[in-house]
């Protein structure tokens, strides 16, 4: 099955945008502090999340993803897409419990990267205000403002009679009869087998 590369997208930029969300420029400028704080972490840990006891970290021959390139591209489009880890592993040549192993080790990776370049996204008002330079009063208005905007006002579509699909009831608890297995009354299965 042929997987999805760095070296074959990276001659196609639109589709490197659709893959990734970043252009081919931004990406290069990604790549050093993303190895250095993927290697930071390898030197601690294991690709399996154990802590690290006897080798370095080497790439193998058989590595699914053995550039800095294709680790990058690997994670950026996992989070461009969110697709499902069995599908990420197909899209990139490994098994869901690879594809699982790596985004994991390269989320904390890129997070790290991100922090180096000051471009981690901002977790409290405070750091909002900060990294925007203004009060966090001001900062507090802008996220009011942006929670205040309604929602777009989808074009009227002509609503079926019947729904496509058959309504379920309510949540509640089941009204079907429970059977008590408890009681010495209760005869729940045969007690004698069927030849």
């Amino acid at each position: 099955m042929a997987k999805v590369q760095f070296t074959d997208v990276q001659a196609r930029p639109t589709e490197f945008l659709d893959f990734t969300s970043v252009t081919l420029d931004e990406f290069q400028l990604l790549v050093p502090p993303f190895e250095a704080a993927f290697h930071a972490r390898m030197a601690a840990w294991r690709l399996d999340g154990k802590p690290r006891t006897a080798r370095r970290f080497r790439v193998y021959k058989n590595c699914p993803l053995p550039t800095p390139e294709e680790r990058l591209f690997f994670i950026l489009t996992y989070l461009k897409t969110y697709s499902l880890q069995v599908v990420q592993g197909r899209l990139f040549g490994m098994g869901q419990s690879k594809a699982n192993q790596w985004i994991h080790v390269l989320l904390p990776a890129l997070l790290a990267a991100l922090r180096t370049l000051g471009d981690a996204p901002a977790r409290s008002l405070t750091a909002l205000a900060q990294r925007l330079g203004v009060s966090e009063a001001a900062a507090a208005s802008v996220i009011g403002s942006l929670e205040e905007e309604p929602a777009p006002v989808a074009a009227l579509v002509a609503t079926p009679a019947s729904p496509l699909l058959p309504m379920t009831g309510r949540s509640d608890a089941s009204s079907a009869p429970k059977t008590l297995l408890n009681r010495k009354r209760v005869i729940a299965a045969r007690k004698k087998t069927t030849p």
